[in-house]
């Protein structure tokens, strides 16, 4: 069995076909997937999917390119819609600095507010990060030191520098279909290094679909091919990969449960 760790099921481009998508998803061996959400307007639909489908988990955050016009959502906030049985999660959230759709005091506010809040509820957080990566690393060195909190940096691109500042700081590193890509290599490096009790596979669907699937929508079904490359890049068989990943999904959002088949 796979886990999908980080997919937009209520996104343009996955949405329209959403039982056709979850159905390839099965199909492939992926037996969970979580959700994500990035602006509040998303939150009731995403935990509905999560609601009906007994194999998708849902997580409330605001996306940092989002985080100025949700001035609004703070800790309280994030903690109430995180007592929902199926929110396993807070985020994603972070720092973007390559776009900069937000002022970016506005998103450092926005994302010590979410780690707060998984403080709080003691549910992982998500982060995001795009050239963003020293003020990332600070705020998450200066809040666990504030008080621990779990967690997983999702769609894994930054540099091994920081992914040892993560690991030192005990978080989860997740690796997307960008593993894939030929102009990838400093990413296949640092992925090959990760630690197996820390490696977390996803597809950011529909984004970033992996070879061979470039120029496609992407869907949870290719996380598949994600952790085939993957299993190949770290010397290990597929198999084992899926179980590790499975394995520690489940440590991280201890929250969800393992589903029967």
């Amino acid at each position: 069995m796979l886990v999908d760790s980080h997919c937009h099921l209520n996104y343009e481009g996955l949405v329209e076909d959403q039982t056709g998508v979850l159905t390839r998803a099965r199909a492939a061996g992926v037996g969970t997937m979580l959700n994500i959400s990035t602006r509040e307007r998303e939150w009731a639909q995403i935990i509905g999917t999560a609601e009906r489908e007994h194999d998708v988990w849902a997580s409330v955050g605001i996306h940092p390119h989002e985080a100025d016009a949700h001035a609004h959502v703070d800790t309280a906030k994030l903690v109430a819609m995180a007592s929902h049985p199926r929110v396993i999660a807070i985020g994603e959230t972070g720092l973007d600095y390559y776009y900069d759709h937000s002022d970016r005091t506005r998103q450092q506010i926005s994302f010590r507010a979410h780690i707060a809040a998984a403080r709080e509820t003691g549910l992982p957080l998500i982060v995001h990060t795009r050239d963003a990566e020293d003020d990332t690393a600070a705020i998450l060195r200066e809040e666990m030191e504030e008080g621990a909190y779990t967690g997983v940096i999702h769609c894994f691109t930054a540099s091994g520098a920081f992914a040892d500042i993560a690991l030192e700081l005990g978080l989860f590193i997740s690796i997307s279909g960008i593993v894939t890509f030929k102009n990838a290599k400093a990413l296949q490096e640092t992925a090959a290094r990760i630690p197996a009790g820390r490696l977390l596979v996803e597809t950011d669907s529909p984004f970033l679909a992996p070879v061979p699937h470039r120029g496609r929508p992407c869907e949870p079904a290719f996380v598949a091919d994600t952790a085939r490359f993957l299993a190949n890049l770290r010397g290990e068989s597929f198999e084992s990969l899926a179980e590790t990943t499975t394995r520690n999904f489940f440590a991280l959002f201890g929250k969800s449960a393992p589903v029967a088949s």
